[in-house]
């Protein structure tokens, strides 16, 4: 009885505005507070991490020892008091004076004055404070789990079945956050109630001397509570598509593109924490460990910073002069030229008989090899140098190299004819210009360097001697001399080299994330280019020697002929009959001509033949369309298995036909690097860009959503939650078991636990006019049906067993009745939600999609307002917002349908025929961070220069998937100039048709 009274004190007590600013003092002084500790924390935090391995499916016996595990949840009701005692640790220290004669319950009192006592504790106890709330917690959630109160309002329907085991949150306390966090946990069905709220395992990866939120924040210009949410999100296998529809208010209206980077900058950062853990224990191992060093790696952000601090270390390494110096015992001195520079005396140090002490010579250039090293591992000097670099002028220069002459091809040269004598800021250079660059010199045609100017240098060695490396009393003046000598070989030798590496990686690494960014943009604007259904359709896979390939496919993709005619040989005359014949035979009217080998002559020979009507009493037009891909997917076994016996040079006809009548069904078969709309792909990194490219799939796949009774496998593994393995076993449950007749069929599936069904559920869709059709005795009154979605997710019990096991399959108990909200985007979890409101406005599940539905929707939004609806329904309005979608949108909605069709065209133009300001319009290609590719129709695509693609010319009417062009998209042009011999024309972009 006294947990859910607790909670509901916790939520009123964060509501109020002005505690928020109680709050943000707090966490600033925690701040300082982390800083005045730094010192000692590393040393005690690296052993920690040893004892605390990630946790392992091999070792389960371990979980229970740490005292953060709460007990197995037995009833989702329970999470959210789990929740609400969770994030009472982190604001407990604001709001609990003012609450405290509300909680009436002694072992609530009691953790409330463990609290209060942590609080009011001066702030250089912080570890013995972390461990007072650990223990706190550790007891809150013992309460929690002895009472097993019933009576806490059930948060959430959204994953009935198994509770995971959670550890408590940790310190995430940031400005803006516990006003969201409340909100969200507190709210119930169709919230997210369960933060992914793992924060120990974040703290396990990356324990190092800086926050991985604020850092993640600062690299990605996102605020921290949202980045907090994000780590959380992810650390619970959230996917992207998933967090973007049902998840929007933890991530503040985030698109996909910035979630993506947001993923990808996580991952980097926890790669660098991982690599300086495992190099801090291979030194600890050689026994070379030291207090200074320790610091020094754990406060390494990049792996560049890391492989300076870390490189004398490595093993087989001779060591560097510094190494040298200090084995000889010269420590001290370089030590006592700092800090006692008056009782220094070089002179006892000379050894005649060792050799590199036996003249003074020997010994101030031993000196002069340790100052430099300390100089350039020392934390504030490299901030210092790197502050002063990002506001003088740093340039990177690439020239000619000498001897590309005699090893490199001649055409290679050709190409870098720009770069030859390069110069430019590092600010202001473009991420293609670094590509090219690079590329260059791999190519070992360009030579490149960057060049910081001498008065940089000037002032770094003027603000060392006056600052950070002052002798702490007088220093003769030879002593003064071999610290400037140290300071000037630290910049030489060790500073600038790590700067240049530093300049060199960042601009490749944010020119391979706008590389890939732009390929993913592409890719998406390519597969969401809007179908062509309901067509007869002929594509044709031009050539010349081995003949154009034909393939006639029906409305419903089914293969109805093939055919080569041989159009290029002297014989197209003839080929014209049967091409006829075959057209007028199937009724199809559109034919789809491949952009390969030769398309021009193809597309010539077919819109000389429209022109003279030949085709009569058809109206023929045809389209161009990329076969990218087409060639390697007709030759793999997903291609044999899905036409066995077929000619591969026939399958590619096929699969040119598919492009346009259902661009995503098809072009999903082909890995998407091969589909060929990026920049510079080869020489980014390939990990990152398949992660990227299918992430988008993932993501374009997911929002169109498939009909689980009749699409693909290769569609299915694409859904967000869903692999290749989880899509055959869908795909054989319905072979075996006939079509899914609602959402909650697919917990029956072998492999997809609560997780896969939670992610993939929103994405599924089962059209009800097919289901009514093959289970028509089924169906039941809309009333019977509402008490179906209603208890829906409320009938599978909570399970420790593994969701993989029979056992649990078979305890699932669902009803096999058709629910109408399963051909909508709405979430299972939000059923109950999208009751409440249809009974709200007087509207049934039979209406959805219909027009009736539509006014009655606009006529209570009107009347009560968005917000007050969400309100008095406990969710969010993003929630509302998509439940509102979902009962508007008609049941064969496809949102493609407002993007671009492809260009149908009946005449040809030709190259010579244009002329500098022509007028055309055209179909964008490809995108680049240079310009866009457009084709004109005169088989040679134009460029737009990137700097006439301005934000006035661009379409503000039409639904935006990026701010610039993408493919697909029409656009009306001027010709600007044509060059034929070099087969260039530059264009300028009048406007987005």
């Amino acid at each position: 009885m006294s947990l859910p009274r607790r909670a509901k004190v916790q939520v009123q007590g964060v509501v109020p505005k002005d505690e928020f600013s109680s709050f943000s003092e707090l966490s600033s002084a925690s701040k300082e507070d982390d800083k005045e500790d730094s010192a000692w924390e590393p040393q005690k935090k690296v052993p920690r991490s040893r004892k605390q391995p990630p946790p392992k499916e091999s070792k389960p016996k371990r979980m229970p020892r740490v005292k953060k595990k709460t007990p197995q949840i037995s009833d989702g009701s329970e999470v959210v008091v789990k929740e609400e005692l969770n994030s009472s640790v982190a604001i407990a220290d604001t709001a609990l004076e003012d609450k405290k004669n509300e909680l009436d319950t002694v072992p609530t009192l009691k953790t409330a004055k463990t609290k209060r006592k942590c609080s009011a504790q001066p702030h250089a106890a912080q570890r013995t404070k972390k461990l007072k709330v650990d223990e706190e917690t550790s007891k809150a959630s013992n309460l929690e789990g002895e009472s097993n109160s019933s009576e806490t309002p059930s948060t959430s329907t959204m994953w009935g079945g198994t509770c995971k085991m959670e550890e408590n949150e940790d310190d995430f306390t940031f400005g803006q956050s516990p006003l969201k966090k409340m909100k969200t946990e507190t709210c119930p069905q169709g919230q997210p109630v369960k933060f992914p709220a793992n924060a120990n395992n974040i703290k396990e990866e990356v324990e190092m001397n800086w926050d991985i939120v604020q850092v993640l924040s600062e690299r990605t210009n996102i605020e921290p509570w949202v980045c907090a949410n994000t780590i959380r999100l992810f650390n619970d296998d959230n996917t992207i598509p998933f967090i973007i529809r049902y998840r929007k208010e933890l991530i503040n209206n985030l698109d996909a593109d910035s979630l993506r980077e947001v993923q990808q900058t996580l991952e980097e950062l926890r790669a660098v924490a991982k690599k300086v853990h495992s190099t801090i224990q291979k030194i600890k191992k050689e026994g070379k460990m030291s207090e200074c060093l320790l610091k020094a790696m754990l406060n390494c952000k990049t792996f560049e910073e890391l492989e300076h601090v870390s490189a004398p270390y490595k093993t087989g390494s001779k060591g560097t002069k510094a190494q040298r110096a200090r084995q000889l015992g010269l420590e001290g001195a370089a030590r006592a030229l700092l800090e006692k520079p008056g009782e220094l005396s070089l002179l006892s140090y000379i050894r005649p008989d060792v050799k590199g002490l036996s003249t003074l010579q020997d010994i101030e250039i031993g000196v002069q090899h340790i100052l430099a090293d300390m100089i350039a591992k020392d934390k504030d000097t490299l901030d210092f140098i790197r502050n002063l670099c990002q506001n003088r002028h740093v340039c990177i220069q690439s020239s000619l190299a000498k001897v590309s002459s005699k090893k490199v091809n001649e055409k290679d040269v050709d190409k870098f004819l720009l770069y030859q004598h390069f110069s430019c800021n590092i600010r202001s250079i473009h991420h293609h210009q670094i590509l090219a660059i690079n590329r260059g010199e791999n190519l070992k045609v360009l030579t490149v360097k960057v060049n910081i100017s001498d008065g940089v240098k000037d002032e770094f060695c003027r603000w060392c001697i006056q600052n950070r490396w002052r002798p702490r009393g007088f220093a003769r003046p030879e002593l003064m001399k071999i610290l400037r000598d140290s300071l000037n070989d630290s910049f030489k030798r060790l500073i600038y080299p790590l700067l240049c590496r530093e300049f060199r990686a960042k601009l490749t690494s944010d020119a391979e994330k706008e590389s890939v960014m732009m390929f993913g943009r592409n890719l998406r604007q390519l597969l969401l280019t809007s179908p062509v259904p309901g067509r007869t359709l002929m594509g044709v896979d031009p050539g010349y020697k081995h003949g154009c390939k034909l393939a006639i496919i029906s409305p419903t993709s089914q293969i109805l002929h093939t055919d080569v005619v041989y159009l290029h040989c002297g014989q197209g005359f003839r080929e014209a009959e049967k091409i006829k014949r075959l057209l007028l035979n199937f009724n199809c009217s559109t034919v789809v001509i491949g952009n390969g080998t030769a398309c021009r002559e193809t597309e010539a020979y077919f819109a000389d033949l429209i022109m003279k009507n030949y085709f009569a009493p058809l109206d023929v037009v045809y389209c161009i369309v990329s076969e990218a891909g087409a060639s390697i997917y007709s030759v793999s076994p997903e291609a044999n298995k899905e036409m066995p016996g077929l000619d591969p040079n026939l399958r590619s006809a096929v699969s040119i036909a598919r492009r346009v009548q259902d661009p995503l069904a098809e072009l999903v078969k082909i890995e998407p690097k091969h589909i060929g709309v990026g920049m510079y792909q080869h020489d980014v990194s390939q990990t990152l860009l398949k992660a990227t490219l299918d992430s988008v799939v993932e993501e374009c796949v997911s929002f169109v959503g498939v009909d689980i009774n009749i699409c693909s496998e290769v569609l299915l593994r694409h859904i967000a939650g869903l692999n290749a393995n989880r899509a055959k076993n869908i795909i054989e449950w319905r072979e075996k078991n006939g079509p899914f007749i609602n959402r909650e069929q697919l917990k029956k599936v072998r492999g997809l636990g609560p997780k896969s069904f939670q992610q993939c559920a929103g994405f599924i869709r089962i059209n009800q006019d097919y289901i009514r059709t093959f289970c028509s005795q089924q169906t039941e009154s809309s009333g019977q049906i509402r008490g179906v979605a209603v208890t829906s997710s409320a009938d599978i019990e909570a399970t420790n067993e593994k969701q993989g096991k029979k056992k649990s399959k078979t305890a699932v108990n669902v009803l096999l009745k058709p629910n109408p909200l399963d051909q909508t985007c709405i979430h299972p979890e939000s059923y109950d939600i999208a009751m409440r409101f249809l009974s709200s406005i007087g509207g049934t599940l039979y209406e959805i999609g219909k027009p009736e539905m539509q006014q009655k929707i606009n006529s209570f939004l009107e009347r009560e307002g968005m917000e007050k609806i969400a309100e008095r329904l406990q969710t969010t309005v993003h929630t509302l917002q998509v439940i509102i979608d979902g009962l508007s949108q008609p049941e064969s909605f496809d949102f493609r349908t407002d993007f671009d069709k492809p260009d149908f065209k009946r005449s040809i133009v030709c190259l010579e025929d244009l002329q500098v300001g022509t007028v055309l319009t055209g179909k964008v290609e490809n995108a680049t961070l240079f310009g866009i590719f457009v084709d004109i129709g005169v088989g040679k695509s134009g460029l737009i220069p990137i700097r006439n693609v301005t934000e006035a010319k661009l379409s503000k009417t039409k639904k935006r998937r990026s701010l610039g062009l993408g493919p697909g998209e029409r656009v009306e042009v001027q010709v600007l100039n044509i060059d034929i011999p070099r087969s260039r024309i530059t264009l300028d972009l009048i406007r987005v048709l």
